[in-house]
């Protein structure tokens, strides 16, 4: 398939969100928003973020992380042993939730990361040199830091460009991804930096690739409003342009995009709609609590800009599965 039409540089100042995402989690630990054991070996500078951004991370944690016990969780009986299911993540970064469901006991088959080479080295290089990290690999695990690779008992990570969806196919075989079992695909803030074309590739392929899946992506979307537009702007000004967002720029162009390529069942939503109901009030309370917050305006309409979007093949994963209960 043709690449994107990004160029290195901006494909570095991309990789470079992954700072960001990083060091906006790490604030939100510190604050008593999350819980995240590992994130701070991920982190060079730590910084002391806004409470805007701080209560805007959460809502996307949290959001995500709802999803995600669903997915584990269900179809699991009290007595009964755990269903195999495994986990894709693409453009996964530095995320650290492999090693937080570890701590916390999750039963997990699999779970398989990938992103740049530049980025999985990185990424690999500090597993290897953390013991807390790298225990709960199992006692088989291989490390390959120049090639940016892991092999654990559960966990995997892969060095791959998304813009070839081949690469994608022979990671599946590499990570022994059974493309029959359930498996929860994750994109944070990925599709939205690739070209159209690259993006759909990649959706049409997961479709085609798993036969019973969930789909999840966390992105921006209207480009069209003064906010918008900022937005953009100051994201190119970065070296990091939205090349997908006026493609799929509303919720229904969200949808539309799954529901195209060979997705059975989709639903997309803003994250001010998922905040205010959808996570745990209980817990929202308690966050809202933590710091002064007087940005409300502002913080609607961020929230307003960013989604959730998320398609099923197969009906056994729909039951109970979505932003359908608190």
């Amino acid at each position: 398939m043709a690449l994107s039409r990004a160029t290195t540089g901006s494909m570095a100042a991309i990789q470079a969100t992954n700072d960001d995402a990083s060091a906006s989690k790490l604030s939100c630990v510190k604050k008593g928003y999350i819980v995240d054991n590992y994130v701070q070996f991920f982190v060079r500078r730590p910084v002391r973020r806004s409470p805007i951004i701080n209560r805007g991370y959460y809502a996307r944690w949290a959001s995500l992380r709802k999803l995600l016990l669903q997915f584990l969780d269900d179809g699991f009986p009290l007595g009964e042993p755990a269903p195999k299911k495994q986990i894709l993540s693409l453009g996964a970064g530095f995320d650290t939730t492999f090693f937080q469901l570890q701590e916390e006991g999750k039963s997990l088959h699999l779970f398989v990361e990938v992103d740049f080479k530049e980025v999985t080295s990185k990424k690999a290089m500090i597993i290897e040199s953390r013991e807390s990290l790298h225990a709960k690999l199992g006692p088989t695990a291989t490390i390959v830091k120049e090639q940016g690779m892991v092999n654990g008992d559960h966990y995997r990570l892969f060095p791959v460009d998304l813009r070839d969806t081949e690469c994608l196919d022979n990671i599946v075989d590499l990570a022994q991804l059974d493309p029959g079992l359930p498996t929860l695909i994750l994109a944070e803030c990925v599709l939205i930096y690739l070209d159209p074309e690259v993006s759909r590739a990649i959706v049409k392929w997961a479709a085609e690739k798993f036969s019973t899946a969930i789909f999840v992506i966390y992105e921006q979307i209207h480009p069209e409003d003064g906010f918008g537009q900022q937005m953009m702007k100051n994201l190119e000004s970065r070296g990091c342009p939205l090349l997908g967002l006026h493609d799929t720029p509303t919720l229904e162009a969200k949808i539309n995009r799954f529901t195209d390529l060979g997705w059975q069942y989709a639903v997309a939503l803003d994250m001010d709609a998922i905040y205010n109901q959808h996570l745990d009030p209980h817990d929202q309370t308690r966050i809202e609590r933590l710091e002064l917050f007087d940005e409300f305006e502002e913080w609607h309409m961020m929230q307003e800009h960013y989604c959730i979007a998320y398609a099923i093949n197969g009906e056994g994963l729909r039951g109970n599965f979505g932003f359908m209960h608190i």
